[in-house]
């Protein structure tokens, strides 16, 4: 059901660039100790984004956990979508806002959770909701969740040692040593956030296209996600989700761009544009899953 080998190719190796231009941006701060340091620092954000993302997220959305008896149809969907792949069945929550989107997250299948926003459970019809779960639950067992997350961790990291590069201390005590510090933190700076962005953006748009096709096979029905994604262009737009600090992480584990996005770049946008996502899956719907 998964291209595992490939999906995990890609993300090893844009993984790989985001931890070395960290310990890249360290070497320029620091020399060699500023290596050492920026990969310590890499790994306990690893492990912090390992052990919290899912907390983070939902925490994010203001997410409250929802029974069956809240939520049936949304419970039955989603247990005949585990039940089918083999997977445990994921915790559920509700995001009381009417931006219609949803999302999952959670380190692995066995501590995986996915969230629906109040929206979106207005917005579509059954079939069209089970398109978007088989969407979801397929980012989780690709692993896409993790990975995400692990990539906005080390992402906001440079982002912040790129917002106060110019007030940590150089190393180095002679004028040259000083001057190419000097040069390196004004680097940092301006190209820090804008490759960061680069990477993590290229990977966020890359497993849509991979949980597009995933969750199209998961549910044998590619028209019903389709169909799902046109109405949620214009919901999306019609109630966007301010665009908070908080939410900019969260954003990208969501099915559609939550925000307004206006004169937004194709380069850094977290999501693919929806006109390709829908050509990908009417052509699947054409050929035998």
């Amino acid at each position: 059901m998964v291209d595992r080998h490939n999906n995990g190719l890609r993300t090893a190796l844009v993984l790989a660039a985001l931890a070395g231009f960290l310990m890249f941006v360290g070497y320029l701060l620091g020399g060699a100790t500023g290596v050492v340091i920026a990969f310590v620092f890499s790994l306990f954000l690893n492990a912090f984004a390992y052990f919290n993302s899912a907390k983070l997220a939902l925490r994010s959305m203001h997410s409250y956990p929802v029974t069956e008896a809240d939520q049936p149809a949304l419970y039955r969907i989603v247990r005949e979508l585990s039940a089918q792949a083999g997977q445990p069945m994921p915790a559920l929550y509700l995001s009381p806002t009417e931006a219609p989107n949803a999302f999952a997250t959670g380190r692995n299948p066995q501590h995986a959770a996915v969230c629906a926003t109040e929206g979106i459970m207005r917005l579509l019809d059954e079939r069209e909701l089970r398109g978007v779960l088989g969407h979801e639950l397929s980012h989780v067992y690709n692993r896409d969740i993790l990975i995400s997350s692990i990539a906005a961790t080390i992402a906001s990291a440079i982002m912040l040692i790129a917002q106060f590069a110019w007030l940590i201390p150089m190393g180095g005590n002679s004028r040259d040593d000083r001057g190419g510090n000097v040069f390196g933190a004004l680097l940092i700076m301006l190209l820090g956030p804008i490759a960061a962005s680069m990477l993590q953006m290229s990977l966020s748009r890359s497993r849509e296209y991979q949980a597009d096709e995933s969750g199209a096979k998961l549910t044998n029905d590619p028209l019903a996600l389709a169909s799902a994604l046109r109405k949620l262009e214009y919901g999306t737009k019609a109630a966007p989700l301010p665009p908070e600090p908080a939410l900019q992480t969260t954003s990208a584990l969501m099915i559609a761009n939550p925000f307004s996005g206006a004169g937004m770049s194709k380069l850094f946008a977290t999501h693919p544009p929806m006109a390709e996502r829908i050509a990908r899956l009417e052509e699947m719907a054409g050929q035998p899953l």
